[in-house]
């Protein structure tokens, strides 16, 4: 239960310390954390409220259970200490996200050399064999009905976080996987803002906008345009407002992802649920090549951080993931 917070104190003291070197006031501009903190903490009620429902239903064998049923139901499960418990890993998840957009939106400040692009641009190269691999992905999948499917892929990524935060605290079978997942996506937070300290990069589509010219309007470049102007603003203003978002190094889509994707081997959980996410893990790269977010190299580098996140939630949970895991049912014998 202590390891949540404990991720959340360390890195908003990270913050508090970074803002304070740069100048800029801890904060959240727009209300990003709070609004997502808000939609957050509404899934799990309602998911609250489907949970206290089915039990109560099977428990009484009826579609529509009585009060009785609904209370006996709550009581067997939600608990002080289980809602407690659910509510501080809530809090403590968006504490750590509000410091991470804090300290990746000070990162220009405090790191005030030129960015890495094209070091990370020669890496990508070398590993493609002189090629671009964003070009040759435009060149494979072409750049019509392709960027729009894989833009909606990319922006399911912010209603991914919120879901399966949900999901995993109110519906897994016990409380500790739970806590054990969620504890993993707050340290991807963290380690992802070590990440923009020690290589500080733009990214693709900032750094050599020409390759991605061809590309529809979509959703995705819409939002590339408004943490560029975010960006601009903020340089000019950094004490004003607004914040900036952009760091190429490394990707946080492809860390939260694949540690979803582990986390649902790690905890045995259904095959249909583990094949949906690995889908998701692959079209996530693709698309953050495809439209510049991130380098190759920045990709790899989430799968580190993903399998840091996971060993770390580990140990600070204490969990034994054999204890947790489903195993699969014993073969009928033959008679």
């Amino acid at each position: 239960m202590l390891a949540g917070p404990v991720v959340a104190v360390v890195t908003l003291t990270a913050a508090l310390l970074a803002t304070h070197a740069a100048g800029v006031p801890l904060r959240d501009p727009g209300q990003v954390a709070g609004r997502r903190f808000a939609l957050a903490c509404c899934l799990v009620v309602v998911l609250v409220g489907v949970d206290i429902m089915i039990r109560a239903a099977r428990r009484s064998g009826r579609l529509r259970p009585s009060l009785g049923a609904l209370r006996d139901a709550r009581r067997e499960r939600w608990t002080l200490a289980r809602a407690a418990a659910v509510g501080g890993a809530v809090v403590s998840f968006y504490v750590t996200y509000l410091a991470y957009r804090n300290l990746k939106s000070v990162v220009p400040l405090l790191r005030t050399g030129e960015p890495l692009d094209r070091r990370l641009a020669d890496l990508d190269r070398g590993l493609f064999v002189g090629h671009d691999p964003a070009a040759l992905l435009h060149t494979v999948l072409g750049t019509g009905i392709s960027a729009h499917i894989l833009s909606a892929v990319y922006m399911l990524f912010f209603a991914f976080i919120p879901l399966a935060l949900a999901l995993a605290l109110v519906l897994s079978p016990g409380l500790k996987t739970g806590l054990f997942f969620v504890t993993a996506l707050s340290i991807n937070w963290a380690l992802a803002t070590a990440s923009y300290f020690l290589v500080p990069a733009l990214g693709p589509i900032y750094a050599a906008p020409a390759v991605f010219a061809d590309l529809p309007a979509t959703e995705v470049s819409r939002l590339q345009d408004v943490l560029i102007d975010q960006r601009i603003a903020f340089l000019r203003d950094p004490a004003g407002g607004t914040a900036q978002s952009i760091g190429a190094f490394a990707s946080l889509h492809v860390s939260i992802i694949f540690t979803a994707a582990v986390a649902t081997h790690l905890l045995g959980l259904a095959r249909s649920l583990r094949i949906g996410v690995w889908i998701l893990f692959a079209l996530t790269v693709v698309a953050t090549v495809y439209f510049g977010w991130h380098y190759v190299l920045d990709d790899l580098a989430g799968l580190v951080i993903a399998g840091l996140a996971l060993a770390l939630a580990r140990i600070l949970t204490g969990i034994d993931l054999r204890s947790v895991r489903r195993l699969p049912a014993p073969a009928p014998t033959p008679t």
